[in-house]
């Protein structure tokens, strides 16, 4: 693992600077209370080509308490006044249903893993196998936590919204300290939705290189773009809420995907990487084919041996047979060493260089 382009094992594949993204489908509460709902919106992410599947495994009773007191009740945005507990309540995915989930993921031959939000959570997803863990943006500064997922083993990536530098490190040190074997960390906008202009995906790069990790994007922005362009700044991992249809509703459904634009997010994000390649400046392959498209110095009327080349009898055209353009200013004057035919490329001996 180099300094400037770390990469790790997912679920045997590669992730890093030289690997294809890994785009990864939200499921998180669409699936509206509904395991046959979550069972289909599994399987229509895998039809769409998504790199991996992400779920949540808490419960209301770990993550909260029913209760109505101050900061219990959301002021403001998309879930405004509702009620932690209850809204955890709805957006769960229950724990007796991951079985189900997985055995469908890995017969659909698609990677899924999940966020836990507690120890307990954990200990399900180590009795099902998980091949990886992600860490939610609220919950980067429980260490604990981080320590626990540390020390199954198994790779982390890891959300950053609302974190600072000094909370990020706390984490990212956590966890490499407790053994994870590889790491992501996403920029993330802890917004839902998330205001495209104030994504500063600039924070991408910046993230890989300040924490020696591989860098993504948690994306609640509406549509792709942000994803896309993250590519480009080096993300390699792309996480994407999916919903079978916002029209549906749910807690996650306004900031999510439906199949036809995660499939055309997929594409798109791979698409990007391929478009990188590599810094070049010769004819890429494609292009040999169209030199013969360029201008060059040809012959427009019959020119005998000894007579003196003109504006009238030599010009730059296509095709790009004859001597370059650049040659014109020095022909001009001196006088043919030979017969040159009417549509002949000039060449340089066709020209007479000497001085007399």
């Amino acid at each position: 693992m180099s300094q400037s382009h770390p990469e790790f094992e997912f679920a045997g594949r590669m992730i890093g600077h030289d690997h294809p993204p890994l785009v990864i489908a939200e499921v998180s509460a669409n699936h509206l209370g509904q395991i046959d709902r979550a069972l289909e919106t599994i399987e229509a992410a895998a039809r769409c080509g998504a790199d991996a599947i992400k779920i949540q495994t808490y419960s209301p009773d770990t993550i909260t308490i029913d209760h109505d007191g101050p900061g219990f009740v959301i002021e403001g945005g998309l879930w405004d006044g509702r009620n932690l507990y209850d809204l955890y309540s709805e957006a769960q995915t229950p724990f007796d249903w991951h079985p189900r989930l997985f055995e469908k993921a890995r017969a659909l031959g698609v990677t899924l893993f999940s966020t836990p939000f507690d120890h307990s959570a954990v200990d399900l997803l180590e009795s099902l196998d998980a091949p990886a863990y992600k860490i939610a943006s609220f919950e980067i500064t429980d260490l604990p936590l981080i320590a626990r997922v540390a020390r199954t083993g198994k790779p982390i990536i890891m959300s950053t919204g609302m974190a600072n530098l000094s909370e990020i490190h706390e984490a990212v040190r956590t966890a490499r300290e407790n053994g994870a074997p590889g790491l992501a960390i996403l920029h993330c906008l802890s917004s839902y939705p998330a205001p495209i202009e104030q994504s500063d995906l600039r924070t991408v790069p910046h993230l890989g290189q300040a924490f020696n990790a591989v860098p993504g994007l948690s994306d609640h922005t509406p549509g792709t773009a942000c994803s896309v362009a993250a590519i480009a700044l080096g993300a390699r991992v792309i996480e994407k809420h999916f919903t079978l249809s916002r029209d549906d509703g749910g807690p996650d459904s306004e900031f999510s995907l439906e199949p036809d634009e995660l499939k055309r997010l997929v594409e798109d994000c791979h698409n990007a990487f391929k478009a990188l390649g590599q810094v070049r400046y010769d004819p890429a392959g494609c292009e040999r084919g169209s030199l013969t498209f360029r201008r060059s110095i040809y012959a427009v009327a019959g020119i005998k041996a000894g007579e003196t080349f003109t504006e009238a009898n030599i010009r730059s055209i296509r095709p790009g047979h004859g001597l370059a353009p650049k040659h014109l200013p020095d022909i001009l004057g001196r006088k043919a060493s030979r017969d040159i035919a009417y549509g002949e490329p000039m060449a340089m001996d066709a020209v007479d260089w000497s001085d007399n």
